[in-house]
């Protein structure tokens, strides 16, 4: 392995040592179980759930799930400050990927929000509006109205009549197949399988790769500025 990587993962390692926080990070239940591991599957064209250049130095994909703490946690601490500074300025590419867990009641519905959401341009929107009121939501199932907010009412309106007939539980990585089927979920089911093959033990986890180099994945709750360093000691090196 190369020195850079050593000295990377060397700071990343003592970064979740410290600063994750393992209480409240959600283990997935059954996940390995109850879903394959695709052998040449076909690659379904999600709606777009990134922010920043696929040209980044530095790819980050993040496995969440909207109900999970942890997930709102690093999203509020890091990834928006990660968007603001380290994806503006092309150092580095966020790619999102929904793992809802069995154990959350709506987190499968949410995730279809997001991904009909992202099929007409208004990913970033109703992410910020899903974890922001993450507290509310999750008692009851009501976030179409923290999403209506988050938008115009003619871009809401049409995200709501796709949505039309996607009645609760989505699909999760404990059961793909959810009773109410909705356009949506085969690119829910993709992240899933995709999540599944890393594998996903734990949410939010994430998978760095610099330069065409995929590092060991890492999960739990990770600081701006200890990620920063991580990135940065990347970016030093030739």
């Amino acid at each position: 392995m190369a020195a850079w990587t050593l000295a990377a993962l060397g700071i990343l390692a003592a970064a979740l040592a410290s600063h994750a926080a393992p209480q409240t990070t959600h283990k997935p239940s059954g996940a390995s179980t109850t879903v394959e591991k695709p052998v040449n599957a076909p690659v379904i064209h999600a709606p777009v759930k990134v922010y920043g250049s696929p040209k980044a130095p530095i790819t980050m994909e993040v496995f969440t799930d909207y109900e999970c703490p942890s997930c709102r946690s690093l999203y509020e601490g890091t990834l928006r400050p990660l968007i603001a500074d380290y994806v503006a300025s092309g150092k580095v590419y966020l790619i999102h990927r929904d793992f809802p867990l069995g154990m959350h009641k709506y987190s499968g519905q949410a995730a279809r929000w997001a991904n009909t959401a992202a099929e007409f341009g208004q990913f970033d929107a109703v992410e910020g509006a899903l974890y922001d009121n993450q507290s509310s939501w999750q008692t009851d199932g009501s976030m179409e109205k923290y999403i209506s907010a988050a938008m115009s009412a003619s871009d809401f309106k049409r995200i709501e009549l796709k949505m039309h007939g996607c009645d609760p539980p989505g699909p999760t990585a404990a059961a793909t197949t959810a009773p109410h089927p909705c356009p949506v979920d085969s690119y829910i089911q993709q992240d899933i399988a995709l999540g599944n093959q890393i594998p996903v033990r734990a949410t939010p986890t994430y998978v760095i790769t610099y330069k065409g180099q995929r590092l060991p994945p890492g999960n739990g709750i990770i600081s701006w500025e200890i990620l920063k360093q991580f990135f940065d000691s990347l970016l030093s090196q030739q």
